[in-house]
């Protein structure tokens, strides 16, 4: 895109974790969606992974600020604030000639009229003039490689930060579709309670989150199980500094509970589907997608659970964002975007 060019187009994959935009099929801005901000001024000082390693770890001069929770955002200024950042980072800060920024963003399918406003508020404010949105499924099923047009019945669970998004698309729209409140975050939570309750320890969300990543479990037998992951962290009573290895068993205790919540989710959402659809999942099977569907042994977790074969998307991390690129560039052949 050219300085000459009167639109410039852009597909944002708005997540509660980490933010992915897209320019002309690439990724050119993949950061953590946080914001580091001055409190005396409330000025930017810092976004994405700059802001990350700030975390947890300011004076009172500085806070960090997730702008999203549970999939939606929760800190209007701060949401701005970090989308203008990250559409600054891929070089529009001289839109001398650019008379047109069309955004496709991404939103959970169980969002309200307020929380879409508030993503299409925040788009405009940071520049767009032309602000699509497409929900999460929808994105995920298309950035898989699927067919979501055709009239067959496919089924998306996408476990994102904030979100566990479940649905069944045909013929281009969502047919049956469940959004829980419990994913990425809620096991990370899970684990930081943990390791207090169990181990004494005290630990932040970071620590949390590279338990999470080492060792993250759903299965409490692993054919290929991980090495133990060494903590280190101050003891809750004495604050002297401790030592201790968590192995994959631990994790997967700790979150059984959550797990299974998304278990119910994906049992609710297929009681709800039509028959002739119902068939068509059992002959496909179910494709995962998002950060979660990383969690070692969920796929055959939820494969023995529910009788019906599991697939992990290809980059899971980056299929909603591909998703949203692809609709970017259909934007008048996709009837199912919203304006």
């Amino acid at each position: 895109m050219g300085l000459f060019s009167l639109t410039q187009e852009l597909a944002m994959d708005l997540g509660t974790a980490n933010t992915i935009i897209i320019q002309n099929g690439k990724i050119v801005v993949d950061e953590p969606s946080v914001v580091a901000l001055d409190n005396r001024t409330d000025k930017l000082i810092a976004i994405g992974k700059e802001a990350q390693q700030m975390h947890g770890k300011t004076h009172s001069n500085i806070r960090t600020v997730r702008p999203l929770r549970d999939g939606v955002i929760a800190d209007f200024e701060a949401a701005r604030e970090m989308i203008s950042g990250m559409i600054r980072m891929i070089g529009h800060k001289n839109r001398l000639f650019s008379a047109n920024l069309r955004i496709v963003v991404c939103i959970p399918s169980g969002s309200t009229e307020v929380e879409k406003r508030a993503v299409r508020d925040s788009a405009e404010m940071a520049g767009g003039r032309d602000v699509y949105m497409i929900y999460e499924p929808m994105a995920a099923a298309i950035g898989i490689g699927l067919d979501v047009e055709a009239p067959e019945g496919n089924m998306i669970v996408d476990i994102g930060g904030g979100t566990t998004e479940i649905a069944i698309i045909s013929l281009g729209g969502i047919v049956s579709n469940k959004s829980i409140r419990i994913a990425g975050d809620d096991l990370t939570a899970d684990i930081l309670e943990y390791m207090g309750r169990q181990h004494n320890m005290k630990v932040g969300e970071r620590t949390a989150e590279l338990i999470k990543m080492h060792v993250g479990s759903a299965l409490m037998n692993l054919e290929d199980p991980p090495e133990d992951y060494v903590v280190f962290g101050p003891n809750r009573m004495t604050a002297l500094p401790m030592e201790v290895p968590v192995s994959y068993q631990e994790i997967a205790h700790c979150i059984d509970k959550s797990i299974s919540k998304i278990e119910m989710a994906v049992l609710i959402a297929l009681e709800n589907t039509p028959p002739e659809l119902y068939a068509d999942i059992v002959r496909n099977g179910i494709y995962l997608a998002g950060g979660g569907a990383l969690l070692k042994g969920l796929d055959k977790r939820l494969q023995d659970k529910i009788n019906i074969p599991f697939h992990i998307a290809e980059d899971p991390l980056h299929a909603v964002a591909k998703g949203t690129g692809i609709a970017l560039k259909n934007v008048h052949k996709y009837k199912f975007l919203l304006r």
